[in-house]
């Protein structure tokens, strides 16, 4: 039969091996967060951006020159 102190000691073990992956991988999952962020802010104003452009101008049927006279 297990003893009561080697059970405690698997849970403080174990324990111990969450904090530390929760520590190391915090880091990780709030940039990965930010970046989400960052990505739907980029997405949303060029939708914006490109709705408040509306439609494409059309182009112009003539070109205008410029004549100068030389001497």
């Amino acid at each position: 039969m297990v003893s009561m102190n080697a059970l405690m000691d698997n849970l403080a073990g174990i324990l111990t091996v969450l904090v530390i992956f929760v520590v190391l991988a915090l880091p990780a999952l709030i940039g990965l967060a930010h970046e989400r962020r960052i990505d739907r802010q980029l997405r949303e104003a060029a939708g914006r951006s490109h709705r408040e452009a509306g439609p494409p101008q059309r182009p112009q049927a003539f070109v205008t020159t410029t004549v100068t006279v030389h001497s």
